[in-house]
């Protein structure tokens, strides 16, 4: 800083001051000295002043320090230092610390070619810097204005610093430019500040600045860093076409009034964490990075974005807060689509959310982001999120991959990046499992688990069956490798996801079931059916002498076969059988002894495959 807060003390100076007590100054005129009198250039006689000023000449250094300024004194001096070339004052350095111009201070189109120090003024009336070039160091650090501060179309070529300052009414910079840095730290605007269409070449950096009117920055452009770290905004703020190239931090700043922020657009990142929002808001803005770390939203909210990568990690949603991704570029009420040419070298507008740890999630609503690196672990009422549009989430590995002699191929599905993360990271993993996941960690399927079950029942909840089946598969999966689980558990969750995929793999279910009938047949064939069917036989008594006789019928026992067992009126016979007992009928045929008990197991087990088959199709059309 060049400028380090050397504003002097209100007494006694560090300059030999003029003493005079006036009406104005009961306690002594704090003017530095005119150089050869004791006296400053409001208080030296009329002839001194007058030989003063006519030994100016455009460009020179001047020192007011302290000195009370009229409208009229002030005009004179500038005047002195009017360039007949341009027909506009010129000055050196100029030094104005602690003056006080009591009328408006008319600097317009002033250039200042040395340090311009204009620390501790006080301005009571109002302050005219329109179209002032300042070549070098610029400083109003602690400076008062009682009146309107203008300083549209003003070029500071050097670093300019209103730390501290006090804006009383407006203070408008429209088209004001900053070719370096700008430091508004810890001023006040007590009413309206513009900015629209200013341009900040540096660093601008208004941490600590407090705005109690409407803040203004439509259509600026900041070069740089723009810093609003710790600023409180009382009324309304707008952004709208503003563009950033470098960060734009508002972190721990206050809005204390219902805002609408852009929209705008920044090249790199959007900093709000542990901003805090106690008014209505809506933020709508193109960048490459939101980060919203512990940002305290008191009211509702709405976050319209494009191309943005957002950390919502430990924020706090009060009232419903929905962020959403805008599909076309931002339109303002002027009509003009905002340009994003500071994002061109993305490759599409979609919005990524990276994490939300730590969030009470009962109050989100995401519609059309992207999920698919984001981090779930961590997250409360995970089950109560609401997804709206297309919310893409990670999928597996595409395509089929070899593990030995065993292939494998894994049907799509919904995913979350931590299993990504965890499958990756054990050994023998089938490659395209994404191992690069920011900040994973050692997540293992007992934290996932509980969080497809939430999301599960969030899909439920949107009526999006087959979202709900994808992360009902994801818990069963977490539940089948957790380390908790009792052996036998595992064991049982490994034969219902080989035999059907937990219930919502229909093919799978079905292979069994065509396994299972095919085995039926063969083995009917071989053993079941007898070599032919058994023949009924009666027998019975004639009494002597005539009367009732009495037949016995009785059927030979099936014959286990001895040969020509697969032919094609056993095949009829045996699919026959197994067909009847996939539907949990009773085919009534004769059969041997092992053919009974065929049968039995098989109206067993071929029902629940085609039951388990169903339950998947029904899963994946249900609504």
């Amino acid at each position: 800083m060049p400028f380090p807060n050397l504003v002097p003390s209100p007494a006694p100076p560090d300059w030999p001051d003029c003493g005079r007590i006036t009406a104005q100054d009961p306690d002594g005129c704090r003017g530095v000295h005119l150089a050869g009198h004791t006296a400053c250039l409001a208080h030296v006689a009329d002839a001194d002043r007058d030989a003063y000023l006519s030994g100016l000449t455009p460009g020179a250094r001047i020192d007011h320090r302290g000195t009370p300024f009229t409208q009229p004194l002030l005009d004179a001096l500038l005047n002195a230092l009017r360039d007949p070339a341009t027909g506009h004052p010129r000055l050196g350095s100029a030094r104005f610390e602690w003056a006080t111009f009591h009328d408006d201070a008319r600097f317009e189109s002033t250039t200042f070619e040395g340090n311009a120090r204009f620390e501790a003024v006080t301005f009571h009336r109002g302050a005219w810097f329109r179209s002032a070039r300042f070549r070098l160091v610029t400083g109003f650090h602690s400076a008062i204005f009682h009146g309107k501060a203008f300083f549209e179309a003003a070029i500071f070529e050097r670093d300019v610093w209103f730390s501290a300052a006090t804006f009383h009414h407006d203070a408008e910079f429209e088209s004001a430019t900053f070719l370096q840095s700008a430091g508004y730290g810890s001023t006040v605007f007590h009413n309206l500040a513009w900015f629209s269409s200013a341009t900040f070449q540096g660093v601008a950096g208004f941490e600590w600045a407090t705005f109690h009117g409407d803040a203004w920055l439509a259509a600026a452009t900041f070069q740089h860093v723009a810093s609003f770290e710790a600023a409180t905004f009382h009324r309304a703020t707008r952004f709208e076409s503003a563009t950033f190239q470098r960060d734009a931090s508002f972190e721990s700043a206050v809005f204390t009034h219902t805002i609408t922020l852009g929209p705008f657009v920044c090249a790199e990142r959007v900093q709000l964490s542990q901003a805090e929002f106690r008014s209505p808001a809506t933020l709508s803005l193109a960048a490459n990075r939101l980060k919203c770390r512990r940002t305290r939203w008191l009211s509702t909210a709405e976050l319209r974005l494009r191309y943005a990568e957002v950390d919502l990690s430990h924020a706090v949603f009060e009232y419903p807060l929905t962020l959403a991704a805008e599909l076309v570029p931002f339109t303002p009420p002027n009509g003009q689509p905002v340009g994003e040419e500071a994002l061109a070298t993305h490759t599409d507008s979609a919005v990524r959310l990276a994490t939300l740890r730590g969030v009470d999630a009962a109050h989100l609503v995401l519609a059309d982001v992207d999920l698919s690196g984001c981090l779930f672990t961590g997250t409360v009422h995970l089950d109560q999120l609401r997804l709206e549009g297309n919310c893409v989430f990670a999928a597996v590995p595409p395509t089929l991959h070899w593990r030995g002699w065993r292939p494998i191929r894994f049907t799509q599905r919904r995913t979350l990046a931590e299993e990504h993360h965890w499958r990756a990271s054990q050994q023998g993993s089938a490659p395209g499992w994404n191992a690069a996941v920011a900040g994973a960690g050692h997540v293992g399927p007992l934290h996932l688990a509980p969080v497809y079950r939430a999301l599960r029942k969030a899909f439920e909840d949107g009526k999006h069956e087959p979202g709900a089946a994808d992360f009902y598969y994801g818990e069963m999966e977490m539940r089948r490798h957790a380390d908790d689980a009792p052996r036998s558990e595992r064991s049982l969750l490994t034969a219902y996801w080989a035999l059907s995929g937990y219930g919502m793999r229909a093919s799978r279910a079905l292979a069994w079931l065509g396994a299972a009938m095919l085995v039926t047949i063969v083995l009917l064939m071989g053993l079941g059916l007898p070599q032919d069917a058994p023949k009924q036989g009666a027998t019975g008594t004639v009494p002597a002498g005539g009367g009732k006789v009495t037949f016995e019928i009785a059927k030979e026992d099936p014959q286990n076969p001895t040969s020509d067992r697969f032919t094609g009126e056993r095949f009829e016979r045996a699919l026959n059988v197994t067909l009847n007992s996939v539907v949990f009928r009773s085919s009534g045929q004769d059969l041997t002894t092992a053919g009974t008990y065929i049968e039995m197991i098989s109206r067993l087990a071929e029902p629940v495959l085609l039951g388990l088959a169903v339950l998947a199709v029904r899963s994946r059309v249900k609504r």
